[in-house]
């Protein structure tokens, strides 16, 4: 997976936006002002492609037992976030997807529900 291939699977999420809200280098893909992808910049420009995501504390565990491209997430709540090293040789771009989607549904259902309403609505 690339950059663009990234942010143009994040970005096609209905209520997404973009943001540099820390620096210039740490992109963060946001769904109703609330954080679900984070990737530094640099990282991707040195061919490390880090992305960290939000995961369900029990499955962040496991995945972390099962593949080696992923580990507690980077200068984050390690109970929560999960930092998934992309085109690892065990992490797959359809694995990527899956828990990009994963951290989506995860933000999207701890949303209050009126914020839910409103991202149903657009």
């Amino acid at each position: 997976m690339h950059i663009e291939q990234l942010r143009d699977f994040c970005i096609a999420k209905k209520g997404v936006t973009a943001h540099f809200p820390f620096d210039e280098v740490t992109l963060v893909f946001k769904v109703m002002d609330k954080m679900f992808v984070l990737t530094g910049l640099t990282n991707w420009e040195k061919g490390e492609a880090k992305i960290n995501l939000k995961c369900a504390p029990e499955k962040a565990i496991a995945l972390r037992d099962e593949y080696e491209g992923i580990a507690p997430g980077w200068h984050m709540n390690k109970r929560l976030w999960n930092t998934v090293t992309l085109n690892s040789s065990d992490v797959s771009d359809d694995l990527a997807r899956e828990l990009i989607n994963h951290s989506y549904e995860l933000v999207v259902n701890g949303l209050t529900k009126k914020l839910q309403a409103e991202l149903e609505n657009l």
